[in-house]
């Protein structure tokens, strides 16, 4: 799943100059996807409570995506911004 995810930007890459991708940020992109599948995953199987399980899951597809947007474009300021 990771993989196919992957493939989104690389074949962009190919067809546009809008997409301009390093083997740097493939790699920080399926360790994030991976490392937000796995907590996930986690989730999924620890927490008996389906709210709390809901609410967790949600929280951390929240954190992937802040961190993606922080990466790709800088919305909070800090050194790692992609501005």
């Amino acid at each position: 799943m990771i993989l196919s995810l992957l493939l989104i930007p690389l074949i962009a890459m190919q067809f546009t100059d809008q997409v301009i991708w390093t083997a740097a940020d493939f790699l920080i992109a399926g360790i994030l996807l991976l490392g937000t599948g796995l907590i996930s995953e986690i989730i999924m199987r620890k927490i008996k409570n389906k709210g709390y399980k809901a609410i967790l899951i949600v929280a951390a597809l929240i954190v992937l995506i802040l961190i993606w947007i922080e990466l790709a474009v800088g919305i909070f300021g800090t050194p790692f911004a992609g501005n």
